[in-house]
């Protein structure tokens, strides 16, 4: 095709923030024409008008709805971006073109084929970081970035781990920060967190990994909480008993492998010592 007839090329963003570029150029576009573009970048198949009028203004009547999306369909001057939206049309589905790029689509086709790949394979995994438009509150987006969110917290979690055993701590310590940071009262991304430190050597920083989730959910319920996090680290000879019940106390008082003391600095901040004593203390 010769370049004056070349398709221009379209990309939707929608994990972080919304944008719509046209040969890497920013389109400026009105409130309910990003709205539309959003929802048909989030839901790839082509959406029935009526359907996709009643998610987008929920509180209006049904035809004021389909008058309000007929005018955000035409707002979107930008040629060959959807289909099923020209003006002599009015009850044709409308979608994306099928050539417009979306970085939702790429991020979900990475959750797909992750683990097909060798963990060796180390991909670029940066589309896993950010949640589907996190400053919108319309219910449909709600739903799909909650579903989107399980989902990459999932691939995070076992990339991260087999990571681990294929010997790339950096790499698995880094992805599973991110889920940590995503959901911090998640065992499962403690846990992957925590293991790759360990398989690191690491011991003070999946000490203070294990403390901080058992402090988040002590905070959460209002008393000590047991998890299953408890069966990585060697128990203490002995647990307080309080109301009948083992209350679990924190890690970093307990004899771990090649931790020989733990001791007190002048200020109070705890220190981790393998090997001997804290020079200047008595033993």
């Amino acid at each position: 095709m010769p370049d004056d007839q070349r398709r221009p090329l379209h990309r939707v963003t929608v994990l972080g923030s919304f944008a719509l570029d046209q040969d890497g150029a920013g389109v400026p576009l009105s409130a309910d024409a990003r709205r539309v573009v959003a929802y048909l970048a989030v839901h790839p198949r082509p959406q029935p008008r009526l359907a996709l009028a009643a998610d987008l203004w929920p509180e209006v009547p049904a035809d004021a709805a389909l008058r309000l999306l007929a005018e955000a369909l035409d707002a979107i001057d930008v040629p060959g971006l959807l289909v099923g939206a020209g003006p002599s049309i009015t009850d044709a589905p409308v979608a994306l073109a099928p050539d417009v790029e979306v970085d939702l689509a790429e991020a979900m086709a990475l959750v797909r084929t992750l683990p097909e790949r060798p963990a060796t394979e180390i991909a670029d995994t940066s589309a896993l970081r950010a949640d589907i438009l996190p400053s919108w509150t319309a219910s449909w987006i709600a739903i799909e970035r909650e579903r989107f969110r399980q989902l990459r917290l999932n691939a995070c979690e076992d990339l991260s781990l087999r990571l681990t055993a294929a010997g790339h701590h950096d790499a698995a310590i880094e992805l599973a920060q991110t889920a940590v940071a995503t959901a911090p009262s998640r065992e499962s991304a403690r846990r992957a967190l925590i293991e790759a430190h360990l398989a690191q050597g690491n011991i003070a920083a999946a000490v203070a990994q294990y403390d901080e989730y058992h402090e988040l959910l002590r905070s959460s319920v209002g008393v000590p909480v047991a998890s299953a996090l408890d069966g990585i680290f060697p128990p203490a000879p002995a647990w307080p008993v309080v109301r009948g019940f083992r209350r679990p106390v924190q890690r970093s008082a307990v004899a771990l492998p090649g931790l020989r003391s733990i001791r007190y600095g002048p200020t109070g901040s705890r220190r981790l010592v393998s090997g001997g004593s804290v020079p200047g203390s008595t033993r």
